[in-house]
């Protein structure tokens, strides 16, 4: 079903920051009701630092008949997008008849045709999925490919605890004979998260704000902040195209962020208004 629209709407927030240059010219800390490839058009080039978000795939769930125009998305996301600049994509793939549509290998492939570097392919793991297979393994994990322009400008590695601390003998250059030559090297306190995050799914999972579910399909505000974190800096313009119930400008707001969103449907434009109205000071 093809998708017409009104003239783009935008749904005010209360204080916008103020913004100098390019960003001036952008929605702000505002919504904004449209089809975000016909949006981006007001966008002036090489704007955005960040996207995180997840787009509708496979007709796994309904989006008010919304046509997907994946290509023109990809291409608009490459306009606007500073030198630099990182848009997470979390996608997962449908399993119809026992086969996987790789929608998400196909829809990579063309963000690398359209010029965005592949950086990482990361792995979002559901802690408590209930989609069990009756002839397969439990499928418990979607993809968020880290696509940049460019190398990312950003990188603020999130750190876990060692299990081991202090001076000990480990492998060096080991070669093609397979002879593990050992030298004393300190082990660090804390270490690089691996590009695999696990996160719990539902209510006081994905988020305790329970408006948010009035949208059929929600990641985690854990997942949207860590990578907030990682790809972006205070006062950053954080933008998600297809914001549904607003869990990426949510957290860009609560780590000093500046955001956009955007969504082709009113009613989830209202919802995240109102879910992010419920935590401003």
């Amino acid at each position: 079903m093809h998708q017409t629209t009104n003239k783009n709407k935008v749904v005010s927030q209360p204080k916008q920051e103020k913004l100098i240059g390019q960003e001036e010219k952008l929605p702000i800390n505002d919504f904004v009701v449209g089809n975000a490839v016909e949006v981006m058009k007001s966008f002036p080039e090489g704007s955005i630092d960040l996207v995180v978000t997840s787009p509708p795939y496979d007709e796994l769930r309904d989006y008010k008949g919304y046509h997907f125009d994946f290509e023109g998305m990809a291409k608009s996301l490459y306009a606007v997008m500073k030198k630099g600049g990182v848009v997470i994509w979390v996608v997962g793939d449908k399993i119809k008849n026992g086969n996987k549509s790789l929608t998400s290998f196909k829809q990579a492939l063309l963000f690398q045709q359209v010029g965005f570097n592949v950086h990482d392919v990361m792995i979002y793991k559901k802690k408590n999925t209930p989609f069990m297979r009756s002839n397969a393994y439990t499928n418990c994990y979607e993809f968020m490919f880290v696509f940049t322009k460019s190398s990312p400008k950003t990188f603020n590695p999130l750190k876990t605890k060692t299990v081991r601390q202090g001076i000990e003998p480990l492998p060096h250059n080991k070669g093609a004979d397979g002879v593990n030559k050992k030298i004393k090297k300190e082990l660090k306190p804390e270490k690089t998260l691996t590009n695999i995050w696990e996160y719990a799914v539902g209510l006081h999972g994905s988020t305790s704000d329970r408006i948010a579910f009035e949208h059929p399909a929600i990641f985690p505000e854990k997942l949207a902040e860590d990578h907030i974190l990682s790809w972006s800096e205070e006062g950053d313009v954080v933008f998600d195209p297809m914001c549904g119930s607003g869990t990426t400008c949510k957290m860009a707001m609560l780590n000093n962020r500046n955001y956009i969103g955007c969504d082709i449907s009113e009613e989830y434009v209202e919802i995240a208004k109102k879910r992010l109205h419920e935590h401003k000071d």
